[in-house]
């Protein structure tokens, strides 16, 4: 087992500080003209990464084929991911059904203050019941909250748990049932060090109802989390989920942002992913109306200046009179908020270069006031309110937008979705997730090229970059750093690995400087090797390569590789060639070979040496090594 100086040792010989130029073996690989290397580059920028035999897959369907059917996902079936997420009830809910079953903490304070209803459901109310408690405690308790002390239980609570661990699953469950809500509050604290014993052989519902009697929107959240990896391990329509992790990140959403825990699982299922391939003005389109964004950048609290709703003027129509009154309108949605116009056009369409103004942003801010939710904290969706929309012509970007009230933003959406700046900005991020850091002009004309001319839709742009030479050139080839997420993705993959708790997987993540929906600013997370590539986040990935491949990554299974035939006792230098061929499909550098040849033959790295003819090889040692590699941090 690798002790953290050992892992140290490693790196550093692996040479990672060389990760960010290119690796040795790279100008002598075989172009990406060749079939086997076109399979090859062709995994790994459409997809997660290969898996053992998807090389071998893609040849015999034809890469071009492949292609072809990553490009129309529709036409593929991916019935065992959706079996594996069938477990996660929340992906099928609304925003509004999820917090009426994860109570946010605003839900369970207008109960405790009488002005909700407690559900009907007894699992449902049973989590209520207890968040209600823990509420009043809180209450009671500030100052104790505010010195650092937490509740413990109480002996009762903790002499059962023994017993009620024998019981089975439906037994264990009716038994928390069946308590009162302070006896079942006091038994969750108590329960938690055998949490996991606790809910073995539930069904999911269960789990959920359990958990969420912790931490209602916990569940949320890990849920989407756990799904996110899941999608990206296994499903078939690997292009699809690229895709949409792209648009995620193009139009991102802070999920540690109040309502937004409950918005970003509708968000990605019904806005982004449909849309992943689509025209790109119907997704803009998409998420300027969502929840999850509306409540991101706060443009459901924007008013009019001279609006009504700002003025204190209430209209109620009689006939064809109308009568007037007054009345203060609230502080929290009294002014113009210019996030969401300012992000549309630098972030979203124009790029910072776009050529408008700080006018510009104003007059967009004032086209889209109206344009709210509906008791966000309780999952509320859209709807335009005319009486926060600022009246009046309103000029951006030269564009003369007469007074149209909701379908002012529309107008100025389809302009911005057709602007050869916005063909241009997105069209260099796009080639800047699949060819490289820094993509070639040519190559992002004629992308830009393309996006004009077929109405911003994204299938015909990326068929315009797969087509193109800069995509397949021997520059290109594993030119890529691999982002935290596409490296952890990617090893899962490339091991074979059977994912059963993926938050251990979501962990990884946070601890190497990625947590999923977490960046905070509407920048989102960065695809250049520049912001990746530190020592101690090089470490903290071979770090997680050595544990995977070990097996220490509770909730994962990796399977052993085959071992190379015709040997009894398999020899290390072919076990070693036989990996090499199976993650990285031969593509090592005489370096990074002799490297972990001599880790392998060094004591103080192993305690295993290769020229020992009695040992059997340390192979999740040498797999780990592996993935720890700059090859492999490459696609």
């Amino acid at each position: 087992m690798l002790t953290r100086r050992r892992i140290l040792a490693a790196a550093a010989v692996l040479g990672f500080a060389s990760l960010p130029a290119a690796v040795a073996h790279k100008k002598s690989a075989a172009s990406a003209t060749d079939d086997r290397a076109r399979a090859v580059q062709a995994l790994n920028r459409l997809t997660f990464g290969p898996r053992p035999g998807d090389v071998d897959r893609v040849l015999a369907i034809g890469v071009d084929k492949w292609i072809d059917q990553q490009l129309h996902p529709e036409s593929i079936y991916d019935n065992a991911l959706e079996a594996r997420l069938d477990q996660f009830r929340t992906l099928k809910m609304s925003a509004e059904q999820m917090a009426r079953n994860f109570p946010p903490p605003a839900l369970i304070r207008q109960i405790a203050n009488g002005k909700d209803k407690m559900p009907r459901d007894q699992e449902e109310r049973a989590i209520y019941e207890v968040q209600l408690i823990r509420y009043g405690q809180k209450q009671e308790k500030k100052n104790d909250a505010a010195n650092g002390t937490e509740m413990q239980p109480s002996s009762e609570a903790l002499a059962k748990i023994p017993d009620v661990l024998k019981l089975a699953p439906d037994a264990r469950m009716q038994t928390l049932l069946s308590m009162l809500p302070e006896q079942r509050s006091d038994f969750l604290l108590a329960l938690k060090g055998s949490r996991e014993e606790f809910l073995t052989g539930m069904s999911p519902q269960q789990r959920e109802d359990v958990l969420a009697m912790y931490n209602p929107q916990q569940v949320v959240t890990e849920e989407l989390m756990q799904a996110k990896i899941l999608r990206a391990t296994y499903s078939e329509r690997q292009l699809q989920e690229v895709m949409t992790d792209f648009w995620m990140n193009h139009f991102n959403v802070f999920i540690g942002k109040g309502a937004d825990r409950y918005q970003l699982t509708s968000y990605e299922r019904d806005v982004v992913r449909p849309r992943a391939l689509g025209k790109f003005e119907d997704l803009l389109v998409a998420t300027a109306k969502s929840p999850a964004m509306l409540f991101y950048l706060d443009n459901w609290l924007s008013v009019g200046p001279d609006s009504d709703f700002a003025r204190g003027i209430r209209r109620q129509p009689r006939g064809r009179m109308a009568i007037y009154q007054t009345q203060k309108p609230k502080k929290q949605q009294s002014g113009l908020n210019e996030n969401y116009g300012h992000e549309l056009m630098e972030l979203q369409t124009l790029g910072v270069d776009g050529g408008y103004t700080q006018k510009d942003v104003t007059e967009l801010a004032k086209v889209f006031t109206g344009w709210t939710l509906k008791e966000p904290r309780e999952g509320g969706g859209y709807f335009f309110e005319e009486r926060k929309h600022e009246p009046g012509t309103k000029i951006v970007l030269g564009h003369k937008i007469k007074e149209n009230c909701e379908k002012e933003g529309r107008e100025v959406l389809h302009f911005l979705a057709h602007d050869p700046h916005t063909a241009q900005f997105v069209c260099n991020k796009l080639a800047m997730r699949f060819v490289s850091d820094n993509p070639p002009p040519a190559l992002v004309d004629a992308m830009a090229k393309t996006f004009l001319k077929k109405d911003g839709d994204i299938r015909e742009v990326l068929k315009t970059m797969l087509q193109s030479p800069e995509f397949w050139s021997s520059d290109s080839y594993r030119a890529k750093v691999k982002t935290p997420l596409e490296f952890v993705v990617s090893s899962l993959r490339a091991t074979n690995a059977q994912v059963d708790n993926a938050m251990p997987i979501v962990r990884q993540l946070q601890s190497l400087g990625m947590p999923l929906y977490g960046a905070q600013p509407p920048t989102g997370y960065s695809m250049k090797a520049e912001t990746w590539v530190n020592s101690a986040a090089l470490l903290g990935r071979m770090n997680f390569a050595v544990r995977l491949a070990s097996g220490r990554i509770r909730g994962v299974q990796v399977e052993a590789p085959p071992a190379p035939m015709g040997t009894v006792l398999p020899d290390p230098v072919q076990t070693l060639t036989s990996l090499e061929n199976s993650l990285l499909e031969g593509d090592v550098s005489k370096q990074t070979h002799d490297t972990i040849i001599a880790q392998l033959n060094d004591p103080k790295i192993s305690e295993r040496r290769l020229d020992d003819p009695a040992r059997a090889p340390n192979v999740p040692m040498i797999e780990g090594l592996l993935l720890g590699s700059p090859e492999f941090q490459r696609r």
